[in-house]
């Protein structure tokens, strides 16, 4: 069975619930991953850096940009274009702004921290990257879902190395999840 067929069967809690506790192993999986790959444990904190500037420039600003480009695509480009089976509106489509939130930032957290703070600083920037594109494989067989996933990837990535700062791709990631899972509950 498809992934699109299971999730048509499972309610917006359901696919909530399913979707936070796939994101809870990729963050266990990235404290576990980084007891073995790093020299120290402490070696990962170094990527937590508060620098507003940054983190306002890089992450929340440029992410806005995106979002803005991704939701002018959407007005102009037929609906079968960004047809995921279905998946982005049953995650966000019934959910309070609360819970959009919530979804928006443990993805945020879990997946930054698995693919950036852990198999970037590891594994090197290209290799993260296409990792995080192949994980996101319901977009695999979409063209404009799969060109808008790699250049997302590539450009956290970019952003990672030029910042080094976990924060920065965090919040990116947050705010683009966030503002698009509000277009995706809000639009007609």
């Amino acid at each position: 069975m498809k992934q699109s067929e299971i999730i048509k069967t499972m309610s917006s809690e359901e696919v909530k619930n399913q979707l936070l506790l796939s994101q809870s192993f990729f963050f266990l999986f990235s404290i576990v991953l980084s007891y073995f790959l790093f020299d120290h444990i402490t070696d990962w904190f170094f990527y937590f850096k508060l620098d507003g500037k940054e983190i306002l420039y890089f992450g929340v600003f440029s992410a806005i940009i995106i979002v803005l480009l991704e939701v002018i695509l959407y007005l102009f480009l037929p609906d079968r274009y960004f047809d995921d089976g279905g998946i982005n509106e049953k995650v966000f489509k019934n959910q309070t702004i609360g819970n959009i939130f919530l979804i928006a930032i443990v993805v945020a957290i879990a997946e930054e921290f698995l693919f950036r703070g852990v198999i970037q600083t590891t594994f090197g920037y290209v290799f993260a990257s296409t990792l995080f594109v192949l994980v996101h494989f319901r977009y695999l067989k979409k063209p404009i879902l799969l060109v808008l996933v790699i250049f997302i990837s590539f450009y956290i990535g970019y952003i990672f190395e030029l910042t080094k700062n976990l924060f920065v791709v965090i919040a990116f990631h947050f705010v683009v999840d966030f503002l698009l899972g509000l277009f995706m509950k809000y639009k007609k």
